[in-house]
């Protein structure tokens, strides 16, 4: 995988989790193999586990296998100031979920000034969209309207831009919203739970088959979607509010469970990206952005 920073800077870096979804998803076999793994009967049977007491086991080597330093975020519920749980191996989350959804300390994202912010931490892909509304995502062709499930919606984006934000399982999970505004009641689209990884983009219409959840964001002059999309093993998108309401930029609007996940923006024509987002994804590389910080004006 290929990532430029916002100052430019360029990793080449290839996960475990990359490489074994890319030989997963590259060969028939694989795929027949993850298939029932994307229904979400599996995702809620493995959601009840990760929610449980036991599966605090797996947090150690997680942290380690994944180099998060603990000290940006907040302890977990279970810890105090008394003696027993000072030293609690856990941090004082109750599960793996409670863990994987915990919260960063606030000092730690700064919301920016630009109109329109990052709602997550992750990497972007930039697509202008087309007349005939259309994305190109590592091979695979995927419509706008396809994945509002609404053609009148789309139109109204056409020339304006497309912003994939992939997190992957090591990312911050929690997410805001992108900008000021009110906010339309949240639409539900059920769907399958296959990976967000680019491994599984040839093969599979991952945004068009993926679970997903949007609201409309009215700005003072223009709308903007805000999209989550769930992903592998991940059983819930959790939003805090789905009716209509206004809402702040930065605000918190919810999280992922765990496993990867993405995060959709739709741009009206108009608005002026705040870094070369689209220069780097037409060269190949995704752009390395946390929470808070400017997308667009």
């Amino acid at each position: 995988m290929k990532y430029r920073d916002l100052s430019g800077n360029e990793y080449n870096k290839n996960t475990f989790q990359d490489r074994l979804l890319n030989k997963i998803y590259s060969s028939p076999l694989g795929r027949a193999i993850i298939k029932p793994l994307t229904y979400d009967t599996v995702s809620y049977i493995a959601g009840v586990f990760l929610s449980s007491k036991l599966s605090r086991i797996l947090i150690k080597t997680f942290i380690k296998s994944n180099n998060i330093d603990m000290s940006l975020y907040e302890r977990g519920n279970l810890f105090s100031d008394n003696n027993k749980n000072l030293n609690d191996k856990y941090y004082g989350y109750s599960s793996y979920n409670d863990f994987f959804t915990r919260k960063i300390k606030a000092s730690e994202r700064v919301i920016g000034n630009g109109e329109i912010i990052s709602p997550c931490d992750g990497k972007v892909s930039c697509y202008t969209i087309s007349d005939n509304t259309e994305l190109k995502i590592k091979n695979s062709v995927y419509s706008v309207s396809s994945i509002l499930k609404s053609k009148p919606l789309s139109e109204k984006f056409k020339g304006g831009y497309a912003i994939v934000i992939r997190l992957s399982v090591d990312d911050y999970h929690r997410y805001c919203y992108c900008t000021n505004g009110k906010k339309s009641p949240n639409r539900h689209i059920r769907g399958f739970l296959h990976t967000v990884n680019p491994a599984a983009f040839e093969t599979t219409k991952v945004f068009k088959e993926n679970t997903r959840e949007y609201c409309l964001i009215k700005t003072g002059k223009d709308i903007v979607v805000q999209m989550e999309v769930g992903a592998l093993m991940v059983g819930r998108i959790s939003n805090n509010n789905k009716s209509s309401c206004t809402v702040d930029k930065g605000e918190e609007k919810g999280y992922f469970e765990f496993g990867g996940s993405t995060i959709v923006l739709l741009l009206q024509k108009g608005r002026k990206l705040c870094h070369n987002f689209l220069k780097n994804t037409e060269e190949g590389f995704e752009t390395i952005i946390k929470q808070g910080e400017n997308i667009a004006d």
